[in-house]
């Protein structure tokens, strides 16, 4: 499974973008796809996630209600959707997966995931 993030930039305060994070090999029904994002000189820390069968999605408290996690079937694609952006979600973006559903308090953990995907600079001005 190889994953590849794209969408970052640079945007002003209040901004939005959407990260795009197809998926090639074999993903879909059984996977649950996460979210990270790592600033600098910090740990790198879980944003959102959302297991394929829509059974259950998961966001970080600092990002509820301001960023939205979906996948499109056909495309084999998760994304993310960032709206009233802050200079505080300034990070390097991440998007990966596992074949499986860990169980609902465990889709923050990065160690969690198997496959990773290379991140995307955000970027938001103050």
């Amino acid at each position: 499974v190889q994953l590849q993030a794209s969408g970052g930039g640079l945007v002003q305060a209040g901004g939005s973008l959407r990260l795009s994070c197809p998926a090639s090999g074999r993903t879909g029904s059984g996977y649950t796809m996460g979210w990270f994002r790592q600033a600098p000189g910090k740990e790198r820390e879980f944003v959102a996630a959302i297991r394929w069968n829509l059974s259950n999605i998961r966001y970080a408290d600092s990002v509820k209600g301001r960023f939205a996690v979906s996948r499109d079937n056909a495309k084999n694609t998760v994304y993310l959707q960032m709206n009233s952006l802050k200079p505080e979600d300034t990070a390097v973006y991440y998007c990966a997966a596992v074949p499986s559903y860990p169980i609902s308090s465990m889709l923050s953990s990065s160690r969690v995931y198997t496959y990773w995907g290379q991140g995307t600079q955000v970027t938001v001005s103050s």
